[in-house]
């Protein structure tokens, strides 16, 4: 009786346990891993099946479990600095609880697996954009004439933009895209929101991301834009945006917002515009930006 007690005891408890998985995502990475013969997986497919109905069985019996993204080549680099054997199971645990913590994670909610792994490796990406952008701002140090740190004053003054935007954007969920152009490469942010006409809802993390890039964009004056997608029920949806100039935003026209929805940007071809959209000026944010450059 006392063992069929423990038993029961230890599959209350295994339910209580949270778990993660390190997610080989592409057939690139998994054959960096079959170099490691306690890696005994033989193609990737077949490895991602048996993730798949691991995920699904634990799901079935109560336990809540992540995926994180295992990246071969960061695994490498943390068996180095730790001393540890990377064909070895453990090492590969060790690694795995390091990234849940500090890495890209989603929880698995019961997708398929072939829809989790886009959205965790959008997380990805996010995650790396966010923090390539913060380095930026921090590189930037402070002004030579008043000592302000240029990063923290930027992203204020982001914060300041994105607020006004989203007060004088019509009623409707907003969908928001900030891209920064420059050496090595272009990063973009999105932000959606969910308007059921008594709040705005936001993920805080995702608009932080968003405010991050635009202060970018706004601190060392690069090429870029600002687009704004409201979508309301009964009502075509608008969209308008605005470009990047002088530590501001400076509005687009109809025409120009047009003509960057409707042109395909690898041939330059026009492409037929959707149906049941508005392509508009932005309202006026009564923006009191400074001439040029960093406020004082």
């Amino acid at each position: 009786m006392a063992h069929t007690d423990n038993r029961t005891m230890r599959r209350v408890l295994h339910r209580e346990i949270a778990g993660t998985i390190g997610l080989v995502t592409d057939e690139h990475d998994f054959r960096a891993m079959r170099r490691y013969r306690t890696f005994t997986f033989a193609d990737h497919e077949t490895y991602l099946k048996q993730v798949e109905s691991l995920l699904r069985t634990r799901a079935l019996q109560g336990s809540h479990t992540t995926v994180a993204l295992f990246d071969p080549e960061e695994y490498a680099e943390f068996c180095t600095h730790k001393g540890l054997d990377p064909d070895n199971p453990s090492s590969r645990t060790r690694f795995t609880a390091q990234i849940a913590a500090t890495g890209p994670t989603l929880p698995y909610d019961g997708r398929p697996l072939a829809d989790l792994v886009p959205a965790l490796v959008d997380e990805a990406v996010r995650k790396a954009t966010w923090e390539y952008a913060t380095a930026l701002l921090a590189r930037l140090g402070a002004c030579t004439s008043c000592g302000e740190d240029l990063g923290r004053a930027a992203f204020t003054r982001a914060a300041g933009l994105l607020v006004r935007i989203l007060d004088t954007a019509p009623p409707g969920d907003r969908h928001l895209v900030c891209s920064v152009t420059g050496p090595p490469e272009t990063l973009i942010a999105a932000l959606r929101i969910a308007d059921d006409g008594a709040a705005l809802e936001l993920d805080e993390t995702e608009a932080l991301e968003f405010t991050t890039v635009l202060a970018l964009g706004l601190a060392t004056e690069s090429p870029g834009g600002l687009v704004i997608r409201v979508s309301a029920p009964n009502t075509p949806d608008r969209v308008y945006g605005w470009r990047m100039r002088a530590y501001g935003l400076e509005p687009l026209t109809a025409g120009e917002v047009f003509d960057a929805y409707c042109t395909d940007i690898e041939s330059g071809d026009l492409i037929s515009p959707e149906s049941n959209v508005d392509y508009c000026a932005p309202p006026d944010l009564g923006d009191d930006k400074p001439a040029h450059g960093h406020r004082h």
